[in-house]
């Protein structure tokens, strides 16, 4: 996505003192919550499955509260108050996503899996090279996934402290207290602790969408078009710090404002649209909620409450971008140019519509938003590492429980150092603009390699390995070689450019490489009679659930 360069601003919001407050007093219940849940952590599946405890209707709250990350929230709503009509592509694409999910992925994989992407990938190949391949995929997408929530936590705070864009040590020490909240949450409180945290933040999520998506509304009479018209009229044009100047007015209600530029822009649309409707499939941390349900009846109707909850705020963040544009004073041009930039847009919005009150509150629930994320990649990305590295690969299956859950809180912490590291180098980026980025390493490392080893029959661990490995550096290598990372006013690292690759998304290329490295490996491997004759006893648990209850292993 092409995203304005942000200019430095001291202009803040609110009162700093109340925003903190109202924020403290989110962070001490939810603690409270967490430390509850975790006196019933006694087993592996308690900290990595929350014992399977949850009903579909839950666990479908905590996936939306896992999928409606900051990039939907503040993200999006920035996006669609700056480029309109392209910026709602994006919830299209995140919404899509779930027809593939559910269509193709979620029982089929309650029903094979036992904790992680690994367990499936290793039922009917070799498990020592899959389980190492599969931790890291996942390792690499939670860490591309945590730079957006990292990111906007630093973006969300300083604005509420009023700490300028060019504060690098003021918001490198906000993001800091983030990783530092976001590891207490996972050491403590294990996946039962996690989920019900999303499913708190889901919940306060949508009824704060809710009232100012009604509030917005109202001041126009209940008139959508009165609305947009307002945005346009509000919006001539809008000029970056770099001294680009852009015209907004009816583009904000047509396609190709940020994508239409040129015919590069154009297929760089393609390449993000291919890797938002592919990825969520391929998400580790969504993929690893459909183990916290008894069933795959559960796991279905998890993903139809999902889908709903998700479909209807979605529809929300149309109006909350649009209504930010009409009312925020300054329009977009503000928004841009705000502490935390784009990302400012939602929280400007309640400031005016409501004041100070509403400001903290909206802040704090999307503060929450943040952590609940955070938390369910971290303790993802630490079970795969624990359960597939540590007890399968080093351990060859030959460790205790209690010896493999150190080992994922200790990963849990290394994780978050690195989290914060990283945050404090893309605070500045658009949080669905990153988060796009995460999608579409998904698609191109996991996505393949579930979709053959469920439903190719000679798919074998070879191809396996090409799939992921193959799909997965292509897209990094693609990533950081691509205007996204530097070479542009919006890049994140400043001042260079060894940009080689010219889209900003690199699904289009690393997505249909990956499948197809999955099919050269398995013709290059050979048949093993081990991998092909356990495809049909694969075939009929995915199916029918039948012995999904116990361990993993052959």
């Amino acid at each position: 996505m092409t995203v304005l360069a942000q200019a430095p601003a001291s202009e803040g919001v609110g009162s700093p003192f109340l925003n903190i407050s109202i924020f403290a007093a989110f962070v001490v219940v939810t603690l409270v919550v967490v430390f509850r849940a975790s006196r019933n952590n006694k087993t592996a599946s308690d900290y990595y499955a929350a014992g399977r405890s949850f009903t579909g209707p839950q666990n479908g709250v905590a996936i939306a509260g896992d999928y409606l990350s900051a990039a939907s929230f503040l993200g999006i709503t920035g996006a669609i108050a700056v480029n309109g009509y392209d910026g709602f592509l994006y919830s299209i694409g995140f919404l899509v996503a779930w027809l593939v999910a559910l269509l193709l992925v979620a029982e089929l994989l309650r029903n094979t899996g036992k904790f992680t992407m690994g367990d499936v990938l290793a039922f009917r190949m070799r498990q020592r090279p899959v389980r190492a391949a599969a931790a890291t995929s996942t390792l690499v997408v939670s860490f591309f996934y945590l730079l957006a929530q990292m990111a906007g936590a630093g973006a969300l705070v300083a604005l509420l402290l009023q700490i300028p864009n060019s504060n690098t040590l003021g918001q490198g020490i906000v993001i800091a207290i983030v990783g530092i909240l976001m590891i207490v949450y996972v050491l403590v409180g294990g996946m039962k602790g996690t989920t019900w945290v999303q499913i708190i933040k889901a919940t306060l999520l949508m009824i704060g969408a809710a009232v100012i998506t009604v509030w917005v509304l109202g001041k126009f009479g209940f008139n959508l078009s009165a609305l947009l018209g307002t945005a346009v009229e509000a919006n001539p044009s809008l000029t970056s710090s770099a001294g680009v100047t852009k015209e907004l007015g009816d583009n904000l209600l047509n396609p190709g404002l940020a994508y239409g530029a040129s015919n590069l822009a154009k297929i760089d649309f393609l390449s993000l649209g291919l890797a938002l409707v592919l990825g969520t499939a391929g998400l580790p941390h969504i993929l690893m909620r459909f183990y916290t349900v008894p069933t795959s009846k559960e796991a279905r109707r998890s993903v139809v409450w999902a889908i709903w909850l998700i479909g209807i705020f979605y529809l929300f963040s149309l109006v909350l971008g649009y209504g930010a544009a009409a009312i925020v004073p300054g329009g977009a041009q503000r928004i841009a140019t705000a502490p935390g930039g784009t990302n400012s847009a939602a929280p400007l919005l309640a400031f005016e519509l409501g004041g100070e009150i509403l400001l903290g509150i909206i802040s704090a629930i999307a503060f929450a938003t943040i952590l609940a994320v955070v938390a369910g990649l971290t303790i993802t990305a630490s079970a795969s590492f624990a359960h597939d590295v540590y007890a399968n690969v080093i351990k060859r299956g030959e460790t205790k429980p209690d010896a493999e859950v150190r080992v994922a809180r200790l990963t849990a912490v290394i994780i978050g150092v690195v989290a914060i590291a990283a945050g404090i180098l893309a605070r500045n980026q658009n949080i669905a603009f990153l988060v796009a980025l995460a999608f579409a390493v998904a698609a191109s490392a996991n996505l393949p390699t579930i979709l053959y080893s469920l439903f190719w029959k000679k798919f074998n661990t070879t191809g396996a390995l090409w799939s992921i490995y193959g799909g997965l550096a292509s897209c990094v290598l693609l990533i950081i070689f691509s205007p996204a990372v530097s070479g542009g006013a919006s890049s994140m690292i400043k001042g260079v450019d060894f940009s080689i690759f010219p889209l900003a998304n690199p699904g289009l290329v690393s997505i249909p490489l990956s499948f197809v490295l999955g099919i050269i490996g398995t013709y290059v491997g050979g048949r093993r009679p081990i991998e092909e004759g356990k495809f049909a006893e694969m075939e009929v648990r995915s199916l029918t659930g039948a012995g999904s209850e116990k361990a993993v292993s052959h």
